[in-house]
């Protein structure tokens, strides 16, 4: 039995590859004319099809079947953190967040951030793979670093419903996050740098609507806490 291929193609209706995948296709996978191939619309649905035409960077194909995905949890996840120092961390976080599931990622520039730039190509790359490695059937969205405060102004209870968590290690009043969560509406935790958030950007958070959380007693690096809260906001949603 052949192993089943997935490409990712937005728009699997065209009949053609993308280029960069046609070229994975043709000149990687071998693949020829007669071969069954798996496209991933990242939209909600898989396409099984058949290949018509494999030549250098191009491979059409005809669409066989159309089989629409039921989503594997309810509601939103919205996971934002500030990127690590060294970016294969925060790489790691996101190809392995899309395999748990995740509908958007978002990046911060805090205070006390370690890196103040990055290329979100690589992380959309990472997360392609992810897309296609685990079979997903919607491509997460992943949005360019924003300024710590232009994120909270736009994304809070009072501008998208929802409920909203920041996660820190400061010495406020904090509750478990995973009690917190519910099964059905928009969830977004904020994860700080290694240095935390700065205490001002905590109360800029609760003031306009954000929970403080704890995500347990051990102190986590940047990635690991985001992991975990991923796992969690993906558990309430089952």
């Amino acid at each position: 039995m052949k192993e089943e291929r997935y490409f990712y193609v937005p728009e699997a209706m065209k009949g053609e590859l993308p280029e960069d995948e046609a070229k994975h296709a043709v000149r990687v996978l071998r693949l020829q004319v007669g071969d069954e191939i798996f496209l991933i619309d990242g939209k909600g649905a898989f396409h099984r099809a058949e290949i018509t035409m494999a030549s250098g960077k191009h491979c059409m194909y005809r669409i066989v079947e159309t089989v629409s995905q039921q989503r594997e949890w309810s509601g939103q996840i919205h996971l934002a953190m500030a990127p690590t120092k060294m970016m294969e961390r925060t790489e790691w976080f996101a190809e392995k967040a899309t395999e748990i599931g995740v509908d958007e990622l978002s990046f911060l520039n805090c205070r006390l951030s370690e890196r103040r730039q990055m290329r979100i190509d690589r992380i959309e790359n990472k997360v392609l793979g992810a897309v296609k490695q685990s079979r997903k059937a919607w491509m997460p969205a992943v949005n360019d670093m924003q300024d710590f405060k232009d994120f909270v102004l736009a994304n809070n209870p009072e501008t998208k419903p929802g409920f909203y968590a920041i996660a820190h290690c400061h010495d406020l009043p904090k509750e478990e996050l995973f009690p917190l969560l519910t099964d059905s509406e928009r969830s977004t935790v904020l994860i700080g740098p290694e240095g935390d958030f700065h205490p001002d950007e905590v109360q800029f958070a609760l003031q306009h609507g954000y929970c403080s959380v704890s995500l347990g007693s051990s102190r986590l690096r940047t990635e690991t806490a985001a992991l975990y809260a991923v796992m969690m906001m993906r558990l309430s949603k089952a």
